[in-house]
């Protein structure tokens, strides 16, 4: 039974790669009016009430610097607390897999589905599985899965991806959910409106006999509780509630990141994750089972541990910050460029400031080399990341990994060695003073700098003959 320690990335498998580099996706995306408007009240509404119920607490900042602690402490022994989980789920009836990537963690779920002799799985809302391609592996085992989150519901009907980590639907309005729901929803009352209570109450309807008459689930995890082998989801409609008691069988599957050595961690996490992502002071279902239990609930019971490249950015001393994530989304709420461009531009399931620094080592950066760029390093994210991820840093350790055009490069270089010499460094700032001659764009090959940003204008004078002066 390995713990993949040291296992290279996966290749060619999952969501995780865009069709396009983030520049050219970005372009599209900031044409579409409606879809900027949309993720500009979502997020500026969640900044908002997060804001508020974080301000209520005068010991936020020790919570964050102790969940930070917690999650370094868990990755710096993360062999370890996955042996212990492992024993204490099978110790209570459950049965754990071990998938080093997404073709395995597919593979294996699609197994235990049909050796039920069912066809049909109704799932709670997960990030593993999106990043793995869940719900395209079952389809073309003959299996249909269906989504009861709402916002993932919505983004299923639609033939859609989701563009959020917490809101998978927030590029979406209740007018265009409304049509959708018209034209996708079986048994829908033509006189529907866009009042979110009656779009609810719509959802709820199609899927209250799914809900009762589906006898196999599949769920993701938020914690996982060594010492105990409990698990647990966090959620605010019920329907994870309700994935999650009803069937006969229940398969999780989870990021061997999600694991935390004891069940008191939880005392700082439930604090933090509901605060920064959805700014609730509790989540309205916490759901937590160990095992199986006799007559109560899934009589079968399935854990998938995921690695799926995570080994590889644990072995990177400060690219493993990634692996900290809670999924709380706060950092896409802050982040000026994901309000623009929205979560498809980022071509993964992980979208943002998040998605930008763990897509590219969970694949390669070379396979995602842009994305470490789709930022303007203004820290943010960093502000608000409840666990403290430094993602600027990040940024810029993968930008350094990140391929480059020889011509920057030998710039570059260029600009490095007369740094480093003082005659040539003076004689460079006095030439820059040309530049105000330029106008605002440099001429080829230079000008991909000046593509998105103006050339500022030179100062009168340099800081060194400001000193000499004074």
């Amino acid at each position: 039974m390995s713990v993949f320690i040291g296992m290279p990335a996966p290749r060619g498998v999952g969501m995780l790669r865009g069709d396009e580099p983030f520049p050219a996706a970005a372009r599209k995306a900031l044409a579409n009016d409606q879809m900027r408007r949309n993720l500009r009240h979502a997020t500026t509404t969640i900044r908002g009430k997060s804001g508020r119920v974080i301000a209520e607490l005068p010991d936020w900042q020790r919570l964050r610097d102790a969940g930070s602690a917690l999650k370094a402490d868990t990755m710096a022994r993360l062999p370890e607390l996955l042996i212990q989980l492992e024993e204490r789920v099978t110790e209570a009836g459950g049965v754990v897999h071990w998938a080093a990537d997404a073709n395995e963690a597919n593979a294996i779920v699609t197994g235990l589905v049909r050796d039920t002799g069912h066809h049909r799985v109704i799932k709670v809302k997960s990030m593993a599985t999106m990043e793995i391609g869940l719900n395209e592996a079952l389809a073309d085992a003959g299996i249909t899965p269906v989504e009861t989150d709402l916002a993932e519901l919505i983004v299923q009907l639609g033939d859609d991806k989701p563009s959020h980590i917490l809101v998978p639907a927030i590029h979406r309005n209740r007018t265009e959910i409304r049509d959708l729901f018209l034209r996708e929803m079986p048994g829908v009352d033509p006189a529907l409106t866009d009042d979110p209570p009656v779009l609810a109450a719509a959802a709820r309807r199609y899927l209250r006999e799914t809900f009762l008459s589906t006898k196999v689930a599949v769920s993701g995890a938020n914690f996982a509780i060594a010492e105990t082998g409990t698990l647990a989801v966090v959620e605010s409609e019920g329907n994870g509630r309700m994935c999650l008691t009803l069937p006969e069988t229940l398969i999780t599957v989870m990021g061997v990141e999600k694991v935390v050595p004891a069940w008191q961690d939880l005392e700082v996490f439930l604090q933090l994750l509901p605060r920064a992502s959805t700014g609730e002071r509790m989540n309205p279902y916490t759901s937590m089972w160990t095992g199986v239990t006799p007559g109560d609930g899934p009589q079968a019971f399935h854990l998938v541990l995921l690695d799926n490249g995570r080994s590889k950015v644990l072995g990177d001393e400060v690219g493993r910050q990634a692996l900290h994530c809670i999924r709380c989304s706060a950092c896409l709420n802050v982040c000026p460029v994901y309000e623009r461009t929205g979560g498809h531009a980022y071509g993964s399931v992980y979208p943002g400031p998040i998605g930008a620094v763990l897509s590219p080592q969970l694949t390669g950066v070379e396979d995602n080399a842009s994305l470490p760029y789709a930022s303007s390093l203004c820290g943010a994210c960093f502000d608000a990341c409840p666990v403290k991820i430094d993602i600027p840093s990040i940024l810029v350790h993968l930008r350094n990994q990140a391929p480059h055009p020889t011509t920057e490069r030998a710039a570059m270089g260029a600009a490095a060695y007369t740094m480093d010499h003082p005659r040539l460094y003076h004689g460079a700032q006095h030439a820059a003073k040309l530049s105000k001659y330029a106008g605002k764009r440099l001429p080829p090959p230079l000008n991909g700098w000046t593509a998105s940003r103006d050339l500022p204008s030179p100062p009168p004078e340099t800081f060194g003959d400001w000193w000499a002066r004074r």
